[in-house]
């Protein structure tokens, strides 16, 4: 990144036609692995096996956490360093933004985690099944983000390898959505809706994503000077997301190794695609 400003080459204006498509493709992609995922509510009559839900949680987290490391901390400080900052300022600015963007929407939003039954934020008369959507969401948010930013990164610098970095997050984030899926149209089933019901509110709730991946690549020339921020930004809300729900939640139950294993996994999966595909 350092040779391609030292060398002069403009950052695009816009996002062209190519870019774009492509873009939209990555976040049609991780769009469809959570709707894939809600689909398993038409092989699960009524809630999937307390040892599946550890892993499939575990996982998530693990992929979420190298992928905040290295498709977002590491290209955030590398694109400060790139336009003369102190690498790590912007990084940890944005790391903490993030985590109080979160925390505050955990406290004005009313949701239910799924496989808990104490509902969290303001008091509401919500129904479960829309507090179970509203956590859903809230987690989807920063991972939408994170997508549409690494593709509007590799936008601006028109350089193929940041756009295999950014197929290589999509990918991951993608085959993490498959067990957040599940994890919201599972429990809908539960709390009485049908399959088919679940399976399209489970759909829904995946939604957010590529809304917040497709505004972030169309704002691409106006967010350009804060992009080392932003990548750090989606880091700091996905991190809380992992420590503060998905890796307690995959321990839920019987102590076991099966959410920690998820943890590791999922790590290792995103970190051999990022820097396979990087």
């Amino acid at each position: 990144m350092d040779d391609i400003v030292s060398m002069g080459v403009p950052l695009e204006e816009s996002v062209s036609m190519p870019s774009f498509l492509m873009t939209a493709s990555g976040l049609g992609f991780i769009f469809l692995m959570t709707c894939m995922g809600a689909a398993t509510v038409f092989f699960f009559r009524k809630s999937m096996p307390g040892k599946f839900q550890q892993i499939f949680l575990g996982f998530a987290a693990g992929v979420m956490i190298a992928a905040s490391i290295w498709s977002l901390l590491i290209p955030a400080i590398e694109e400060a360093k790139a336009r003369g900052m102190i690498g790590w300022i912007p990084a940890a600015i944005g790391f903490v933004l993030g985590i109080a963007f979160l925390m505050v929407l955990d406290h004005i939003i009313p949701h239910l985690h799924p496989f808990t039954d104490v509902p969290e934020g303001p008091v509401t008369k919500s129904k479960r099944t829309t507090l179970l959507i509203f956590a859903v969401t809230l987690h989807n948010i920063p991972e939408g983000m994170a997508v549409g930013l690494s593709f509007a990164l590799a936008a601006q610098y028109s350089d193929p390898v940041m756009y295999s970095s950014a197929i290589a997050l999509a990918l991951g984030i993608g085959i993490q959505n498959f067990p957040e899926g599940a994890a919201i149209s599972l429990p809908l089933r539960q709390e009485g809706l049908s399959a088919r019901k679940s399976f399209g509110l489970g759909c829904l709730s995946g939604a957010v994503e590529p809304v917040f991946g497709l505004i972030t690549v169309l704002l691409a020339s106006l967010i350009a000077p804060l992009m080392p921020w932003l990548l750090s930004f989606a880091a700091g809300a996905m991190l809380y997301v992992v420590v503060e729900e998905l890796i307690p939640e995959a321990h839920l139950g019987e102590h076991t190794h099966s959410g920690t294993l998820g943890v590791m996994a999922g790590f290792l999966v995103m970190m051999i695609l990022d820097v396979a595909l990087g």
